[in-house]
């Protein structure tokens, strides 16, 4: 699923890609609310507490069901920078990167400070929203690769021992842009996850993830997105950990039928390689969304982070009406989801008729949620 000749979209293209985006953000964040609860308890232990099968709907977290994490809030952040990014290339200012860095402290600045009351008209809207304000256990590369100004590189990263998982949860909306090319796609992933983690695993495994997004999104295999992420891997130096794991997702696949051991063997998910391996194996022999989610949630390691990459998937290939709608009723956040992805979609189906140079003004509501400093 791509635009039509000249970049102009029509009717079905749009609601077909809005499902996509809107499926997105939401089976991420489903399936980061659905292991927040159970994050690093042993499978003995859910076992124990949850039953044989393990968890099978959500279970509090911080106070609530349906409770997200730092992961769906990174992700909602990139979105907003990626919009940014497009409103701004009128202007001549085009450099995503630059972008995205901003919109990320922009959530930094929620981590400490108490509420959006003192935040600048030039943060844009969702810089504003309260529920944002709160600390969800976020790694610590994000945040140090985050407290000050300086934006980390491929040539010159924040924190480059660092493979943390978290480059790899808050990069789905890469894959997004469907109408670029995915090696500029894979490339932008891994430069913005260098302003947090510098490990080549840590940046090439959010590469790798956004093509795999990518290619779901136009409408094509989860296999086929596997196997040109590889491609892609394959050119880049340090790109061994990850091609690995992401090969062995490949291979878990036809060892059997999925349990949560199987999901173990490729490890634990606090690492970017092995999110990314546990996301797109659950993804590949799920059943339904459901059934996808709750093995992607239901093991001994970080149970958010991975059941929010396999959601990604899902809720890209199937589009929003796959996804379970008791989950969606309770999503914490879910107003403001649903809002952010159709102003992603609009943005990239429609952004001329917003604001291009023919329309010198342009959209003063759209221009104050996303303004152009």
């Amino acid at each position: 699923m791509t635009a039509t000749a000249g970049g102009v979209w029509g009717r079905a293209e749009q609601q077909d890609f809005r499902s996509r985006v809107r499926g997105c953000l939401l089976g991420g964040a489903i399936g980061d609310a659905l292991g927040a609860g159970i994050e690093s308890h042993s499978l003995e232990a859910i076992r124990g507490a949850h039953g044989p099968d393990g968890v099978a709907d959500y279970v509090p977290a911080y106070g609530r069901r349906g409770a997200v994490t730092d992961d769906t809030q990174l992700t909602l952040f990139t979105v907003d920078g990626l919009i940014r990014a497009h409103v701004r290339r009128d202007t001549g200012a085009w450099h995503p990167p630059t972008d995205v860095h901003a919109a990320y402290r922009r959530w930094a600045a929620t981590q400490r400070d108490w509420g959006p009351d003192e935040r600048r008209k030039e943060d844009g809207w969702l810089a504003r929203q309260e529920w944002l304000y709160s600390r969800r256990a976020p790694g610590r590369a994000c945040l140090t690769g985050l407290a000050d100004n300086r934006m980390g590189t491929p040539a010159a990263p924040k924190n480059p021992d660092s493979k943390g998982c978290g480059t790899v949860t808050r990069s789905a909306p890469f894959g997004l842009l469907v109408g670029w090319e995915p090696q500029l796609v894979f490339q932008l992933a891994v430069e913005c996850a260098a302003q947090t983690h510098g490990h080549p695993t840590g940046c090439l495994a959010a590469g790798a993830f956004a093509v795999i997004v990518h290619t779901v999104a136009r409408g094509d295999s989860l296999d086929a997105g596997a196997q040109r992420a590889l491609v892609h891997l394959a050119t880049r130096p340090g790109h061994e950990e990850t091609t690995d794991a992401l090969k062995r997702a490949l291979g878990t696949v036809r060892q059997g039928l999925p349990t949560a051991e199987r999901v173990e063997s490729l490890g634990e998910g606090r690492t970017a390689e092995e999110a990314l391996a546990i996301g797109v194996y659950c993804a590949l022999v799920a059943e339904d969304v459901r059934h996808g989610l709750l093995l992607a949630v239901n093991h001994g390691g970080d149970s958010d982070s991975t059941g929010s990459v396999c959601g990604n998937l899902l809720g890209a290939m199937h589009g929003e009406t796959a996804l379970p709608p008791n989950w969606v009723a309770e999503l914490e956040g879910r107003a403001t989801i649903l809002e952010l992805a159709d102003d992603f979609a609009m943005e990239m189906t429609q952004g001329p008729a917003l604001h291009s140079p023919s329309v010198p003004a342009g959209s003063p509501g759209w221009l104050t949620r996303y303004p152009r400093v």
